[in-house]
């Protein structure tokens, strides 16, 4: 895959180190000296671009013209929403991802403007730190579809309903299917004879409106709290 990043600070430059260690070719264009020269030691020469993020020409010496994804993850919104405006509509890229570092900017970034995927990092860190108070020891790994799903993660209590359980006698949410089940190290598949056991790693994705009814079948504290 080829990716265009445009923005290479903190954000840009730890997803192109991401994307070239999993065998992608990347771009990353900035208008900051002091940037290029760090993103030049960091990755190499080739994968850098300088000049105005929001020029057509300086993306086209990018090579947005073959790019498959565009990520315009600058520090200003404004810049971020013409770079995925411009790779949309003048380059049809066919996939384009903005940061949005105001909240309140958020509603402009929209398939309208051009953005497939708006991200806003307040929005997304309020909402896991919420998810974190209120879920105990479920840990969310990732979110799909804007945050309707996510993968989650919990270690089944020794006191919880399902420990003891197979998983076929389990009254999982209608909205939720078992991923995985890690025991002492070992990979299980959930297959419905399999029987949990105390500290076994329950790995699942459930929608977001049935997170809470999964956490309290295998961790005890959240039906303690419900009681």
């Amino acid at each position: 895959m080829f990716v265009i990043i445009v923005g290479g600070g903190k954000t840009g430059s730890q997803l192109a180190r991401m994307l070239f260690n999993q065998g992608h070719q990347v771009k990353v264009v900035d208008e900051r000296p002091a940037v290029i020269e760090r993103l030049k030691k960091e990755l190499s020469k080739d994968a850098v671009i300088a000049g105005d993020v929001s020029s057509p020409s300086v993306l086209e010496a990018a090579g947005i013209t073959r790019a498959q994804v565009l990520a315009a993850v600058t520090s200003e919104d404004e810049a971020n929403l013409v770079v995925t405006t411009l790779g949309r509509f003048e380059f049809n890229v066919p996939r384009t991802i903005a940061r949005v570092n105001n909240p309140e900017n958020a509603w402009m970034f929209t398939p309208d403007m051009g953005v497939d995927v708006a991200l806003n990092q307040a929005d997304i860190l309020s909402k896991l730190i919420a998810e974190e108070m209120s879920l105990g020891d479920m840990m969310t790994l990732l979110k799909l579809r804007k945050g309707q799903f996510s993968v989650v993660e919990e270690k089944v209590h020794p006191t919880a309903l399902a420990a003891g359980k197979a998983l076929h006698d389990l009254n999982l949410p209608d909205q939720c299917v078992l991923a995985a089940v890690i025991r002492k190290g070992n990979l299980i598949i959930p297959r419905g004879d399999v029987v949990l056991q105390p500290a076994d790693e329950v790995l699942a994705i459930v929608h977001a409106s049935q997170v809470e009814e999964l956490a309290a079948l295998l961790n005890s504290r959240q039906l303690q709290e419900k009681a």
